[in-house]
């Protein structure tokens, strides 16, 4: 096949695909839609605003792909069009998140959901790494531009078939301040050019604008004082950036706490004052929440499953009851709290705890804590929901060893749990593990924690972060790199702004803390056999770390110092091991003695264990 055919070919099964995906979302949106306009705001100027600057990103990669990879030419095409994506990105990518992600996101190989073929990498980072690390043929430069204009033309078409709405436009606004946070000055958008900050500064001055095109006539008459707030917080935020540009050196605690989260309020308080749209509650947002760094900023529904969201009082209470119960496993000497010890965060300070025989189980018993905010369960990820984890538990023989059909006679004679399980669920001839396993998850998805003493200095409740812990936050959300997997604020895998979905990554983790051998346990591996899946494990939240050692998916190391000397020494691949597809985002970090002790008090400053009640 010449590789014209070839370039053809793929860009058929592209457009199938964003077809596929843009058809879903559609659907999905429009059902989910319920504004109601109080007052008429004319969008037109706004949409046409998006619109214009996804055409000019079209534009742009046009120009780009008549470039050679390696030259400056190059640079500055593929710097202006995503200048110009960022600008659309709000619309463009709440329209159609798939493909909006697709064209942004990390450039790594990935399989598709259906037929689990390994397409490989598109999108403007893939651009990014061929242009600014060289190395790549310029026919398959110009496939990656190709492929990636393709992507952006069917954000193009979502954009200039859907009018902007009220509720479109409060949505879309609210996932790209996420953006901000997660992506933008973390350098995760941008990862080898280092142009984060620039297109930060880009994506603030776009709120302004897309504000002036439509809401501002109606705030200034309502709240002029919020106006003029708004306006001097929105340049106090793009002021900062423009005095310190420099992405190791930028700081982002003051960043955070002194200027986006006070213009993140105003904003809050403009869609408040508008009075044109109620929020909807089947998004991971709480609309209502004046940051992302509140103990209320995500919305607990969202994250449970749908056959168990909204959970009573009385199935909450009963969840807690038998998440401490041992007569659930077969061998009534297991319970939930065996390898989840609430005054060890939930996790149980061992190696790996042992199976329903006293033998080792295979891995480390990860936190519970904020546990409900996943898409992926286990080390491997191979559970989708929490209630999926919590019935693999009753299946493993290793574990449990109850069928979810089934219901422990000891229980099913105890007349207060009787009682307990009629007010929850109701009279039934038999009740089995499906009802517990409901009221488990019930309990566990309340286990949460965001007021942290990084919290609260975010929300301006405190000022106690030391001249170390403001250093190690820099870092973790700068040079380190950390945060371009452990997204803030959830520091977790799961993926801003949409969290549909939880990273797995490959990072080569040692056998021993001696990092002599590779880890012989391939993870996610198992499912479809994929070279690029040896060794993945879902990314963990960063959360109470500090309580949670031993670390890593084999508990191998002891203590976050040595956590931190693995990652910059560049992971299993700094160590020698032979791992072609890992994924960490660097060779190595190269920190210094004092950034890496930097980075561990940051992260004690990330504990905030559940109350018992």
């Amino acid at each position: 096949m010449t590789n014209s055919s070839k370039i053809t070919a793929i860009l058929f099964i592209i457009s199938l695909t964003v077809i596929f995906f843009s058809c879903k979302e559609k659907t999905k949106s429009t059902t989910n839609e319920t504004y109601t306009a109080k007052q008429e705001i004319d969008w037109t100027r706004a949409h046409e605003y998006y619109l214009l600057h996804i055409k000019k990103t079209h534009q742009y990669l046009d120009s780009l792909n008549q470039t050679s990879p390696n030259s400056e030419e190059a640079k500055n095409y593929f710097f202006k069009a995503h200048q110009a994506f960022k600008e659309a990105e709000p619309y463009a990518s709440y329209l159609n998140p798939e493909v909006g992600h697709q064209a942004n996101g990390p450039a790594l190989p990935r399989l598709t959901d259906d037929t689990q073929r390994v397409l490989l990498p598109i999108g403007f980072q893939k651009i990014e790494e061929s242009i600014y690390e060289g190395g790549v043929a310029e026919n398959d430069f110009k496939r990656e531009v190709e492929l990636t204009n393709g992507l952006i033309k069917v954000l193009e078409d979502a954009i200039e078939k859907r009018k902007l709405n009220a509720q479109r436009f409060f949505i879309a606004t609210h996932q790209q301040l996420m953006r901000i946070v997660s992506f933008g000055i973390t350098g995760f958008d941008t990862p080898v050019s280092g142009l984060g900050l620039t297109e930060t500064q880009a994506s603030i001055n776009n709120l302004k604008t897309v504000y002036k095109l439509s809401l501002q006539p109606l705030i200034t008459s309502k709240d002029k004082n919020l106006h003029q707030k708004f306006l001097k917080q929105n340049q106090k935020a793009i002021d900062f950036i423009e005095k310190n540009p420099d992405f190791e050196s930028f700081d982002r605690y003051t960043f955070l706490r002194e200027c986006f989260n006070p213009m993140m309020r105003s904003w809050v308080e403009i869609r408040k004052t508008s009075a044109i749209w109620q929020p909807v509650n089947n998004k991971p947002f709480n609309f209502e929440a004046p940051t992302f760094f509140e103990d209320n900023s995500f919305n607990i529904d969202y994250f449970r499953q749908v056959t168990n969201r909204k959970p009573s009082e009385a199935k909450i209470a009963l969840g807690k009851r038998l998440f401490f119960e041992e007569n659930l496993s077969e061998s009534s000497k297991m319970s939930c709290a065996t390898c989840h010890i609430p005054s060890k965060a939930y996790a149980d300070g061992m190696v790996t705890n042992l199976n329903n025989e006293g033998k080792p189980l295979q891995r480390n018993s990860p936190t519970l804590v904020n546990a409900v905010f996943q898409k992926g369960f286990f080390w491997d990820g191979r559970a989708e929901s929490l209630l999926a984890q919590i019935s693999g538990v009753f299946t493993n023989e290793e574990e449990f060893n109850s069928a979810v059909h089934e219901f422990s006679g000891d229980i099913a004679k105890d007349s207060s749990y009787v009682k307990d399980f009629e007010e929850v669920f109701g009279k039934k001839v038999n009740y089995t593990n499906a009802e517990t396993i409901k009221a488990l998850s019930a309990y566990i998805s309340t286990l949460n924690g965001f007021s942290s003493k990084f919290d609260k200095n975010m929300r301006g409740e405190e000022n106690t972060f030391t001249a170390q812990e403001k250093l190690g936050m820099n870092l973790f959300m700068g040079k380190a790199l950390c945060a371009t997997c452990h997204f803030m604020p959830l520091t977790s895998g799961t993926v801003p702004p949409f969290f549909t979905d939880t990273e797995k990554e490959v990072i080569g983790v040692p056998e021993t803390v001696e990092n002599k051998t590779l880890d012989s346990d391939t993870g996610f591996y198992f499912m479809y056999e994929e070279a690029i899946q040896k060794g993945m494990f879902k990314t963990p939240t960063i959360r109470n770390v500090a309580q949670t050692a031993p670390y890593m998916h084999n508990g191998v190391y002891n203590n976050l110092e040595q956590v931190v000397d693995f990652y910059n020494k560049g992971g299993g691949g700094g160590l020698g091991f032979d791992l072609p597809h890992q994924t960490l985002p660097f060779d190595n970090l190269e920190l210094t003695q004092e950034e890496q002790q930097a980075l561990v008090a940051f992260m004690k400053t990330l504990t905030d264990l559940p109350r018992e009640n």
